[in-house]
């Protein structure tokens, strides 16, 4: 998974990251990706740590925003 790899530097605690790992499966579930290896699943999970770090603790909302910001429309 994308966005363990990139959480791996020691900066979240563990409940950031599970609260990261969730909005991250929401995001992608609402985008209806699957494939962990298609670029666009590093894309999303950029965008999840981008919002976490801001201090938003909602997952939902987090992944709404990460899906917002990426300009992928849902289908």
């Amino acid at each position: 998974m994308p966005i363990n790899r990139l959480l791996t530097d020691g900066k979240f605690k563990p409940e950031e990251i599970e609260r990261l790992n969730r909005a991250y499966v929401l995001a992608l579930r609402s985008l209806h990706l699957v494939e962990r290896n298609d670029p666009l699943t590093e894309l999303i999970a950029r965008k999840v740590i981008e919002i976490g770090a801001t201090g938003m603790l909602d997952p939902v909302d987090i992944a709404k925003i990460a899906v917002k910001r990426t300009g992928i429309s849902q289908h």
